[in-house]
């Protein structure tokens, strides 16, 4: 599936993905390759996002590498759309 993750500063990342969890405002939750059609709110915590990704290096100091050797990305808030196996995030 394809990833974009937009902040109010520029796109940190747009790509194709395995997996993305999310901080949703009732938990966390996962979205994999085919998931049904969903709009969220998002709270503060990490998105994780697992494959085998490129980071541009001018917003490699947003992300880190997490224990399951996915790459996190921390967020105050923003919100998820996910439709025909795209992901977009807006995140602040």
């Amino acid at each position: 599936m394809y990833l974009e993750i937009v902040s109010p500063e520029a796109t940190l990342f747009s790509g194709d993905v395995t997996a993305v969890t999310l901080p949703g405002i009732d938990g966390e939750f996962q979205m994999l390759e085919n998931h049904a059609p969903i709009v969220s709110l998002l709270q503060s915590g990490n998105v994780k996002v697992k494959g085998n990704i490129t980071i541009d290096e001018a917003f490699a100091d947003k992300f880190s590498k997490g224990n399951n050797g996915e790459t996190v990305l921390a967020i105050t808030s923003g919100t998820v759309e996910m439709k025909d196996n795209k992901v977009i995030v807006l995140a602040d």
